[in-house]
């Protein structure tokens, strides 16, 4: 009788976005499942997505349901990659069909951080001199800004991260709002001048953590999955996510989260603001960790009466008359 041999056992394919942040955070995970699990392989595929195509156009003006994941998404369902590595803050809230969020990863510094010229170094956000330009592609960022620094000019801002800083040391900009958690990836923490608190900025949904995306029904890629999981961070990013499927607001609308747990207690606070940061609404949930959507769907149905959907209806409508 001749022995019995076994095929070795599937390679996975992993997905990614070919920017500079994307490869480092794809290329971590690749590392961590290739830790728990010596004896698979473990490959990165990269592909453009529209987001990284369209670079001279603010991002909500050309609508952003899926602009840095769509790509991906189809090399899933299209079964070309098995899993896909997303900043959770581009996954939008409602996956395609087939398709779901397979893990979240321990959270980074959600926080949004105050990037400046040299000449600014002495100061804080606060101490910036009136009409400082500020740089920022995010329409959460510019409206809560905006409502606390009237005096303040703001100039939309594309591009990857080194872009981005080459344009601010030029001078284009006096100071540049970015998220704590790309800078710290990128091993460019020391350009961080100042974290904002959050009751200056709340930051985006899911900012901070990382989303592991695969195909629902692939058993084996959702077994491996769990080892990447962070629960306490997951806890906190399902609340925020369903605050904002709830209010239907993709992430280039003015919604901002901050979610704190403590034991099993998770706090959820969110806040709506107009453009112009004129109108501002804001409110904040408790509960068991364990009802982490639940938490979010509330908190958006008590800001929906509180007159956050009319600022998003206005935003809406400003947005598609361009």
């Amino acid at each position: 009788m001749s022995p019995i041999v076994s095929s070795p056992p599937r390679t996975i394919r992993i997905g990614s976005r070919k920017s500079q942040l994307a490869l480092v955070q794809t290329y971590w995970v690749q590392e961590q499942l290739q830790k728990h699990f010596p004896d698979r392989q473990f490959e990165v595929q990269t592909m453009s997505t529209q987001g990284d195509k369209i670079l001279d156009v603010a991002l909500s003006k050309i609508g952003d349901k899926g602009l840095f994941t769509k790509e991906l998404e189809l090399g899933m369902i299209n079964n070309d990659i098995d899993l896909a590595v997303h900043s959770l803050k581009d996954l939008p809230t409602r996956l395609p069909e087939g398709l779901v969020l397979g893990a979240v990863t321990e959270r980074e510094n959600p926080a949004d951080a105050l990037v400046v010229h040299s000449k600014h170094q002495d100061k804080q956000i606060d101490t910036l001199p009136e009409g400082a330009v500020i740089g920022t592609s995010s329409l959460r960022r510019l409206a809560q800004l905006r409502y606390h620094f009237p005096h303040l000019a703001f100039k939309d801002i594309r591009g990857n991260l080194n872009t981005r800083l080459a344009k601010l040391d030029a001078g284009e900009y006096d100071a540049l709002i970015l998220a704590a958690a790309g800078l710290k990836r990128l091993d460019m923490s020391d350009r961080i001048h100042q974290i904002l608190p959050s009751d200056l900025s709340l930051h985006a949904v899911g900012q901070g953590a990382l989303g592991i995306e695969c195909r629902e029904d692939d058993a084996e890629v959702l077994e491996l999955l769990k080892a990447l999981e962070h629960i306490p961070t997951a806890q906190r990013c399902y609340a925020e996510r369903a605050f904002l499927r709830e209010l239907e607001g993709g992430c280039q609308v003015p919604i901002g989260v901050n979610t704190i747990l403590e034991g099993e207690q998770l706090t959820l606070t969110g806040i709506v603001a107009s453009v112009d940061g004129q109108k501002l609404v804001k409110d904040t949930v408790s509960g068991n960790a364990t009802e982490a959507e639940q938490i979010g769907n509330e908190l958006a149905q008590r800001m929906r009466q509180q007159g956050a959907q009319e600022i998003l209806q206005e935003i809406f409508a400003q947005i598609q008359r361009g």
